[in-house]
Order: structure tokens, then sequence, then C-alpha cells
């Protein structure tokens, strides 16, 4: 998996996990889809799920998810979790973007 995910990301994520009522086997799924300002989004979510095209793997105690279509988009990208005083997000730090709106969940290709 060419996709990465920093110490920040995991920590939130883990914190995610054990506030759900039920975290048994939840990963956390990133998704690349068409729409957004700049042309495609990413989608987070924790997902107990398992597809047949469905790419993952552990790093920092988390399971990530990734879908066969997604796998391009995020060739060689970092999945992180920043804090600011804009707020609080998860951002995907993408060499294959060429372009990103100002809240960094849009890109283009």
């Amino acid at each position: 998996m060419s996709l990465t995910l920093t110490e920040q990301a995991a920590n939130k994520i883990l914190r995610l996990i054990e506030a759900e009522s039920d975290p048994t086997d939840l990963g956390f799924r990133v998704m690349v889809d068409a729409g957004g300002c700049s042309g495609f989004q990413y989608i987070f979510s924790l997902d107990k799920e398992r597809r047949e095209d469905d790419h993952s793997f552990a790093a920092h105690g988390v399971t990530v998810v990734v879908d066969e279509a997604s796998l391009p988009f995020l060739k060689d990208s970092q999945l992180d979790y920043v804090e600011d005083m804009m707020g609080a997000s998860f951002q995907i730090k993408n060499p294959n973007a060429t372009s990103s709106c100002g809240c960094g969940s849009s890109f283009s290709v």
C-alpha cells in the first residue's frame, strides 16, 4: 500500500473507534470520489465491511481500508490529522494532486 499514516492520524482514529458503541473490527476507510470543488474529494469513514476489491494495511494499531478504484489516486500519499487555529481535520498530503481547494478535502489530478 502506498498510503502512509501518521501517528497523529492513528491516535485520532483510535479515539474515534473507542467512542463507538461496537468498536469490534472497525477500520478507517479512505475513498476518493468524484465531487468537491476541485473534481475529486476524499471520503473518510469507520467501516466494518470489507469488500472483495479492498486493500487494507495496519499502522500504529489502526487498520486502514482503501478500495481498488481509489488506490491510484492515493499513490505515495500520507494521511495526517491536523489541529490548528482553523480547526481540526484529517488531511491527505497527495503528491499526485495538481491542485486542491483551500479546505484540503478536494483535489484534481
